[in-house]
């Protein structure tokens, strides 16, 4: 059975969540400034609300909220993640996002429905990409079996699970397998979303920073698939060297 077809688990006990949480939504609701908090609900689209905690206060808050905790199981990971995302408000999806890039060590591939869960729910641009680079591609790093569950996510289960698919590798330069990247890009190369060719571009300009012949010899064979966003991206950085 393919870690994607698991069944998702439920919200388990965690007495670590359970500390956390508790922390978590009493220093964040004490900070909530609905001045801001129009404003930033508007720039993402009315996608979650916001309480209206800049990104540098909320950080500071957080370190607050994790001070003295110990290293977290991946039961503690899952039960963290699943409850900040029960909750409405985006700083708090947020916050297990940076909890999980922190921690994702702790996590093994039995993770990745929990992860797929989160990409999947409530979805945008802010959260999909930060999970994608930050906490799928360190646990197909450590299982590359994981690389077929990828496959399977930019084949078409939906269009943030293709997204997060394709920029998995986005941090991991010499290390990417790039026989998987170009076959990714190719296949959503004629995608129609904005989002994809979008990502598309971006995931070849970053590997482009590591083989930048590469990725020009990619672009040059497929530029007549590629969305001329695509092509603007992927060559960005080396149009300018």
């Amino acid at each position: 059975m393919r870690p994607n077809t698991q069944p998702l688990p439920g919200i388990g006990p965690s007495a670590l969540a359970d500390v956390l949480m508790e922390r978590l939504t009493t220093v964040y609701a004490a900070a909530a400034d609905p001045v801001q908090a129009g404003p930033m609900t508007a720039y993402m689209k009315d996608v979650a609300p916001f309480l209206g905690i800049r990104t540098p206060e909320r950080r500071a808050l957080s370190r607050t909220v994790t001070k003295d905790t110990p290293r977290p199981s991946e039961t503690d990971c899952a039960a963290l993640a699943l409850r900040c995302w029960s909750l409405a408000e985006r700083e708090y999806h947020y916050f297990a996002v940076d909890y999980l890039r922190r921690h994702v060590a702790c996590c093994s591939s039995a993770f990745l429905p929990v992860v797929r869960h989160l990409i999947v729910t409530t979805s945008w641009w802010d959260t999909v990409d930060l999970l994608a680079a930050h906490t799928v591609g360190p646990l197909v790093a450590a299982d590359p079996r994981l690389g077929a569950v990828m496959d399977d996510w930019v084949d078409g289960e939906g269009l943030w699970l293709a997204r997060a698919g394709l920029l998995h590798q986005l941090t991991r330069k010499s290390a990417t397998d790039a026989d998987r990247l170009f076959a990714h890009c190719r296949r959503l190369a004629a995608h129609p979303d904005f989002f994809i060719r979008k990502a598309v571009g971006w995931a070849l300009r970053e590997y482009a920073k590591t083989d930048p012949d590469a990725v020009r010899a990619f672009v040059t064979a497929e530029r007549a698939r590629l969305a001329p966003l695509s092509v603007r991206e992927a060559l960005k950085s080396l149009n300018r060297a």
